[in-house]
């Protein structure tokens, strides 16, 4: 694989700026809205060239292109695409398997994933087995011959926890070279973490969250380590029409420019705002991965939490992360929901832990509203 020349800040700030074979040679892309393109003659559908050509927008848009050239360079792959949600990339990655396949997932995961593969195993015969993200030599003894896949996420939703990528590439590829290892870059994003180039075969983002970092779209990406997956996801992606749209890819293009610059105030705030948490009697942990900007906290009772969302001034309320308007959920009650009590228990998902996505606003300000939201 070719070794990008720039550093990622350049490629965001360049997004779309020399490579969307406008003729007027625009520096940002434009939204090219039509479903459908005009052909020549009859010589130009029999010589069609798809790298050159177009012809029906959910199998490319001029748009979507570039967006998607643009993600795989981020993320040091070959080919990348661009989907209508996060939950829509997740589902492309996992049409490349079928009933009786073995995938390891790791233990704590967004809960959307965890509804999606508990419907898999129900419905398709797919077969999971869970680990918990730390002991490396019992995730070897998990790989059986039917094993396809390990599904990471890190740090992980909502417990933050860290797991090497390239511990487990090594482990996984040497038990067999044909397992993939997919994983979630949604929370740290290429500007903090490069999944491809620790030795992972795919990438995939909720485009929703930082990517488009606005809390005003849904999207979503996969990024293929190789031609050869890309094909077979190319086929499946273009069959099952879960392409992004070209307005959308147009604003997500348009708020990559942005993702350093971004992410470091995130990682700004966040680091002030976990240091302030810390200080605080009513906050009895707080998980922090030291780059991005997601936090989780407990609180000492389920009555400080209802407290706490009644009294917010500045922060909301609400699902979803990496906006630049900050949000606070609850896990057990709003993203993890699907999955049992004793489930979530196990892996620490109580009704005292919240799920803080830092914003861009003063990192003060969040602090002092977290105080003063606490406060007895």
């Amino acid at each position: 694989m070719t070794q990008e020349p720039f550093d990622i800040d350049t490629l965001l700030a360049q997004a779309g700026n020399r490579d969307n074979n406008d003729q007027y040679h625009s520096v940002s892309t434009p939204i090219y809205l039509t479903s459908n393109f005009r052909h020549r003659d009859l010589e130009d559908v029999e010589n069609f060239d798809p790298t050159k050509q177009y012809s029906y927008s959910r199998l490319s848009t001029p748009t979507r292109s570039v967006l998607e050239k643009t993600l795989a360079q981020l993320e040091d792959g070959a080919r990348g695409f661009a989907l209508s949600s996060g939950m829509a990339a997740i589902q492309l990655v996992f049409s490349l398997f079928k009933s009786g396949d073995h995938i390891i997932t790791s233990d704590d995961l967004y809960g959307g994933s965890f509804r999606y593969f508990d419907y898999l195993a129900d419905h398709y015969g797919v077969k999971f087995s869970k680990w918990n993200g730390k002991d490396y030599e019992k995730l070897a003894s998990l790989v059986t011959p039917k094993t396809k896949a390990v599904w990471l996420e890190t740090p992980s939703n909502p417990t933050m926890k860290i797991i090497s990528i390239k511990k487990v590439a090594d482990i996984i590829h040497k038990a067999n070279p044909q397992i993939l290892v997919c994983v979630d870059n949604t929370f740290l994003t290429p500007v903090y973490q490069q999944p491809i180039r620790q030795g992972a075969d795919i990438v995939v983002h909720s485009a929703t969250k930082y990517l488009s970092g606005h809390n005003d779209m849904l999207a979503g990406a996969v990024i293929a380590k190789s031609e050869e997956i890309g094909e077979e996801l190319e086929f499946n992606f273009n069959t099952t029409g879960v392409t992004l749209d070209p307005f959308d890819s147009w604003l997500l293009l348009r708020s990559l420019k942005t993702l350093s610059v971004r992410m470091q105030r995130h990682t700004q705030n966040a680091k002030y705002v976990a240091a302030c948490l810390a200080k605080l009697p009513q906050v009895e942990k707080v998980l922090y991965p030291g780059e991005g900007g997601m936090i989780s906290f407990y609180v000492q009772n389920r009555d400080q939490v209802d407290r706490l969302f009644k009294r917010l001034k500045i922060i909301s309320f609400a699902e979803s992360l990496g906006g630049v308007e900050s949000l606070l959920t609850i896990p057990s009650l709003q993203t993890h929901s699907d999955m049992t009590k004793e489930a979530r228990l196990r892996l620490g998902i109580t009704d005292e832990l919240l799920r803080l996505s830092t914003g861009l606003e003063s990192a003060k300000d969040l602090a002092n509203d977290l105080k003063q939201a606490l406060a007895d």
